[in-house]
């Protein structure tokens, strides 16, 4: 893909430009981001500092204060390095295999102890920063996931113009709803059944949109 204009710094909703710094700038990084993982897994939002950040990592409060400014700062750069990495959904051979593997991977970020995702989500109701982080990395992750829809119409199982973001949500979103927002005990069967209706509703056409019509 060609690569984006610079983004201008005076547009506070504009992410952030990112740069992947070495030597001992990433190790401070990384020794910063995951302090801020395990005080947000053990403490929440409202007891994050970057005080307390900086203790447990080891590094002088003054570095922290400089690059990250604030929690905000810290909660939106733990979001972009996680998008930094290698992940892409598993390919089982079937639609339903591929969203039930995604389901389980995402049951097991919700309900790990500390569960780091589901605090980030809570999070970014409470900061802007960490909300435009999260953004960022769904769009990064719906994006990485729709080459499961594509197979799916590659191997005849959906019908063309599937629309995979509407499919992905319709997949997913039952995990969300049962465990953030009711907070029902974790089913061992919820990402198995999610996966299987979204298939369901599929397979039937319930995602499909209308092709472009051909100019005449």
């Amino acid at each position: 893909m060609p690569s984006a204009p610079p983004p201008s710094q005076d547009d506070p909703s504009t992410p952030p430009i990112r740069r992947r710094p070495g030597g001992r700038t990433s190790r401070i990084r990384t020794q910063v981001l995951d302090a801020v993982r395990a005080e947000l897994g053990e403490r929440g939002y409202d007891e994050l500092t970057l005080d307390a950040v900086a203790a447990r990592a080891g590094v002088h409060r003054a570095t922290v204060y400089r690059r990250w400014r604030d929690v905000g700062g810290l909660l939106a750069d733990l979001l972009d390095a996680t998008g930094d990495d290698d992940w892409q959904p598993q390919d089982t051979g079937s639609l339903r295999g591929d969203l039930a593997a995604l389901n389980h991977e995402n049951l097991a970020a919700l309900t790990a102890r500390p569960s780091i995702a589901a605090a980030l989500i809570a999070a970014s109701f409470r900061s802007e920063e960490a909300a435009r982080g999260l953004r960022r990395l769904w769009e990064d992750r719906y994006a990485r996931c729709e080459v499961i829809v594509s197979r799916a119409v590659h191997r005849g199982e959906l019908p063309p113009h599937t629309d995979a973001r509407r499919l992905l949500i319709a997949a997913t979103a039952p995990l969300y709803h049962q465990l953030l927002l009711l907070r029902t005990p974790p089913a061992a069967e919820l990402p198995d059944h999610a996966a299987t209706d979204a298939v369901i509703a599929a397979t039937a056409g319930a995602f499909v949109t209308s092709p472009p019509a051909d100019d005449d």
